[in-house]
């Protein structure tokens, strides 16, 4: 299942990537994020970082390790995460908009790989479109163009 969103933001594109590629920080950014641990971090860029993500799921923490796969300095980077019999691939996309805006991105494939969370996958899709579309376009949006704005959890 795939699950894309997009906003403008009234902001150059260093400035937005500079927000989504500080990965060490976003849960003071995100309200979903409950808190981030670096697990590994490359010697350069992007590419390698390793951390655990724990959100609010349904009123309880969830702890997800993801990886970044592949990056683009101020362009776009692709995360890869397993749990609970799926596979979630994600990229965060940073493009130039029009009036000196940045248009940001994100697509969300979530692959199950057993029966049961084929099962859970569509009443899944269904709310965690709403997350990612909340993420971008009310925590990152605001945290971008509102600096100094910190995530209400």
């Amino acid at each position: 299942m795939i699950v894309d969103a997009q906003v403008t933001i009234q902001a150059p594109r260093a400035a937005v990537w500079a927000a989504v590629a500080d990965i060490e920080h976003s849960a003071s950014m995100v309200s979903g994020i409950l808190g981030i641990e670096i697990v590994e971090r490359p010697a350069v860029g992007l590419t390698g970082l390793r951390r655990r993500e724990t959100r609010d799921f349904f009123g309880k923490p969830a702890t997800v390790e993801k990886w970044i796969t592949e990056a683009a300095e101020g362009a776009y980077y692709r995360t890869r995460a397993e749990s609970d019999g799926c596979v979630f691939l994600a990229t965060m996309q940073v493009v130039d908009g029009a009036d000196g805006t940045t248009i940001l991105s994100t697509v969300h494939d979530s692959q199950p790989v057993n029966l049961g969370a084929r099962l859970m996958m569509l009443p899944m899709g269904l709310l965690f479109k709403r997350v990612a579309r909340k993420a971008l376009r009310r925590d990152i949006r605001a945290a971008v163009e509102e600096p100094g704005r910190h995530a209400i959890h």
